[in-house]
C-alpha cells in the first residue's frame, strides 16, 4: 500500500514525532536489557530496587528457597522479554507506520503503550517500589514516546486536507 500523501508542514511534524516514537521503543528495548542482566548478576533485583524497597537480595532469597530464587529470576526474564519485544513493536510501529502516516500504526502503539503503564505502574506505588531510579528511566521514554505522539498527531493528514 502507497504511503499516505502529507503536506509539507504536516509531514516534518509526523517524520519528528514517529522518531521520537521509535527512539522510546527503542529505551524500552535497553532498559529491558538492564532488567535482564541485572538478573544475573550479583544485584538481582531490578534496576532502581534495593534494600530501602526489599530487605533480601540474591543469596537471602535463594538460602531461603532456591525455588522462590528461580520463579523471581525466571520472572525477572519473562518480563524483560516482554518489555523488550513491546519496545520493539514500537520502534516498528513508529519507524514503518505512523512515519507514513498510518492511522492503524498510530493508534495501535498509543493504545499498546497506554495498556501497559495503566497495567503496570499502579502496582509500584503501594509497597513503595515507584522509586525514581526504578521507574525514572520508563517514565523518560514515555515522556519522549508522548511528546512523539504530539508531534506525529499534529502531522497526520486529516480528512479535511486537499491533498485526499
Amino acid at each position: 500500500m502507497p504511503a499516505v500523501q502529507t503536506p509539507q508542514g504536516k509531514q516534518s511534524r509526523l517524520q519528528a514525532g514517529s522518531t521520537l516514537m521509535t527512539l522510546a521503543g527503542l529505551a524500552l528495548v535497553g532498559y529491558a536489557a538492564v532488567f535482564l542482566t541485572l538478573n544475573f548478576t550479583g544485584t538481582f533485583l531490578e534496576l532502581g530496587i534495593g534494600p530501602e524497597q526489599v530487605d533480601k537480595g540474591k543469596a537471602e532469597v535463594e538460602a531461603f528457597s532456591p525455588e522462590l530464587y528461580h520463579y523471581i529470576s525466571h520472572l525477572h526474564i519473562a518480563l524483560s522479554g516482554f518489555i523488550a519485544a513491546t519496545g520493539l513493536a514500537l520502534a516498528g510501529l513508529s519507524w514503518y507506520g505512523v512515519r507514513r502516516g498510518e492511522r492503524w500504526a498510530f493508534a495501535t502503539a498509543v493504545i499498546v503503550t497506554v495498556v501497559g503503564l495503566v497495567i503496570a505502574l499502579p502496582a509500584h506505588y503501594p509497597w513503595g517500589l515507584a522509586t525514581l531510579g526504578h521507574l525514572g528511566p520508563v517514565y523518560l521514554a514515555v515522556l519522549i514516546f508522548f511528546a512523539g505522539v504530539a508531534a506525529a498527531y499534529s502531522g497526520m493528514r486529516t480528512p479535511a486536507d486537499p491533498d485526499r
